[in-house]
């Protein structure tokens, strides 16, 4: 499952006894070398699908870890890119790691959730860190993504569709949720991450009532199930460029689905 400069075994079971902050706080100098690293080839995907609605100004890289989405924002943005997280251990990794020699780069640490910008950005994206929120959170996660973006700004990221119930990557998942939450009910401080909390449904009405247009994009580097439904699709929220209310010029959602 890991490389030989990845985690070992005692590594990964003190991260996992650890607050979410602190985990990734020791997990970060060997995070690059796991599997919770984000592929290259999703990075690729997205960024190929992003540049034609480009250019774009400034950049944040939500829940940014080792800065393996700010590097995408790096190659898309023209004046400048900040990547935010809140362990200080990723960002220190991330700051060594991530040498643009394209517009500025930054580093924040701050909590998704009570983001310290104003409106400021023309594109934020995040990779992979969705499942450390709970479906409660999500309302005023995307509030607070929608007050750091400019009028027209765009907040995109990759999500992968669900696996089928009588796959074994539906149990493993399920599974996984499973020991996450006996976990959190007998240890304090409790470690957020559930792989199954992030359904697009919830998702999109939550981006809706947040005030976005949403687009999903497939990404065709992946292919598609049986079904003729896309493995990996891009969501795109957009804040309306003109004086639109929440739900568009009628009051009326209009979410737009392309693959």
């Amino acid at each position: 499952m890991f490389s030989p400069e990845g985690p070992s075994l005692r590594e990964l079971a003190v991260q996992a006894l650890s607050s979410v902050e602190r985990g990734y706080d020791l997990l970060a100098p060997k995070f690059d070398h796991t599997p919770f690293r984000t592929p290259d080839a999703v990075l690729g995907a997205v960024e190929s699908a992003l540049r034609p609605m480009g250019p774009f100004g400034a950049g944040l890289d939500l829940c940014c870890g080792t800065g393996a989405g700010t590097g995408v924002l790096a190659r898309l943005c023209r004046e400048r890119v900040t990547g935010v997280d809140f362990s200080a251990g990723m960002l220190g990794v991330a700051r060594e790691r991530i040498r643009s020699g394209g517009p500025r780069v930054s580093w924040v640490r701050a909590d998704a959730r009570a983001l310290p910008f104003a409106s400021a950005f023309d594109l934020v994206v995040s990779f992979g860190a969705f499942g450390h929120f709970l479906p409660h959170e999500l309302p005023g996660l995307f509030t607070q993504v929608r007050s750091v973006l400019r009028p027209g700004g765009r907040f995109a990221f990759p999500l992968v569709a669900p696996p089928r119930p009588a796959s074994l990557g539906y149990w493993t998942l399920l599974g996984f949720d499973a020991v996450m939450r006996v976990r959190n009910a007998l240890w304090r401080p409790p470690f957020v991450m559930y792989y199954r909390a992030f359904r697009l449904g919830d998702v999109r009405r939550e981006l809706t009532r947040a005030g976005f247009r949403v687009e999903l994009y497939a990404l065709p580097e992946f292919g598609r199930r049986r079904d003729g439904s896309p493995r990996v699709r891009l969501v795109v929220a957009r804040i309306p460029d003109g004086p639109e209310g929440p739900s568009g010029p009628s009051g009326l959602s209009g979410p737009v689905s392309r693959g």
